[in-house]
């Protein structure tokens, strides 16, 4: 059933190349009510092992089937750390959609206390701190393996110092559905 995730990402790439509609979603949304529910996906695509790009919505604001087709289409021609994918790369490029859970705030008394309650590899993290937020999926855990590598990434991400934790900011956590 998921995989219909992944057919949607691809086709939707696919049309903006070729500058057409092809996606029939009164079609697909009667085969697959569920997509018409809201709900909130990250499309990542990895090219040759590497990140290629990685656009998603952590709250669920709109119909699954549009947050799918805009993310994937986000993540091949608007991540801002990549120039557009283009059709040679696309003939290549694996597709992953996460579908998130809600974020749920997550109380802390001290980086120590965190590190106890964040479970590596199961957890996305969003990260908030004056106005700056960032997050990773649970599958950045398999590169950036230790607790103290992967926040202190995520604090840059955030466009704060690597060390922010020191500073108490917000975190919230969530799982997610991976599909591949």
């Amino acid at each position: 059933m998921k995989q219909i995730y992944l057919e949607i990402a691809k086709v939707a790439i696919e049309d903006t190349f070729y500058n057409r509609h092809t996606i029939d979603k009164e079609k697909i949304l009667n085969a697959y009510p569920e997509l018409g529910q809201s709900g909130a996906t990250f499309v990542t695509l990895n090219l040759y092992g590497g990140l290629r790009g990685c656009i998603g919505s952590l709250v669920a604001h709109r119909p699954l089937i549009d947050d799918l087709i805009d993310n994937a289409r986000s993540a091949a021609f608007r991540d801002p750390r990549f120039l557009p994918l283009s059709l040679t790369e696309f003939e290549e490029v694996e597709i992953e959609v996460s579908l998130l859970s809600e974020p749920k705030p997550l109380e802390y008394s001290s980086t120590a206390d965190l590190k106890t309650k964040v479970q590596a590899g199961v957890d996305g993290v969003v990260l908030s701190l004056n106005g700056r937020r960032a997050t990773f999926l649970p599958q950045v855990w398999d590169e950036l393996t230790t607790f103290e590598l992967f926040f202190s990434h995520l604090c840059q991400k955030a466009g704060l110092g690597s060390n922010c934790l020191e500073e108490h900011p917000e975190i919230e956590i969530y799982q997610v559905e991976k599909v591949k």
